[in-house]
């Protein structure tokens, strides 16, 4: 071990661990139904018919929804779709293309 190691004290295990371990641990990936890894800007495809809250319509299986967002929660996306906006679609309903 080195002098210049930096370490962070982590409040969950009341430990000082490495920075680099704390910060590979603080990237969480966000998957899709089938457990594929979603970054920005990928095409979506929809795994099962939706009723769009406020929007009086229905997403229908097989709907592609390109140029996804992530958030800062790992379960939902940001979307865009002609018709509606904000659309925000949770994970476990969508298969990355």
């Amino acid at each position: 071990m080195s002098g210049d190691d930096d370490y962070v004290f982590d409040e969950a295990t009341g430990e000082w661990r490495p920075a680099a371990e704390v910060a590979a641990a603080a990237v969480v990936q966000v998957r899709d139904a089938s457990g594929n890894v979603l970054a920005d800007g990928d095409a979506v495809t929809l795994i099962k018919d939706l009723k769009v809250k406020g929007a009086n319509q229905t997403l229908k299986q097989g709907t592609v929804i390109r140029s996804i967002r992530l958030t800062d929660n790992p379960e939902e996306i940001d979307c865009r779709h002609d018709t509606i906006k904000g659309l925000v679609l949770r994970t476990e309903f969508v298969r990355k293309r």
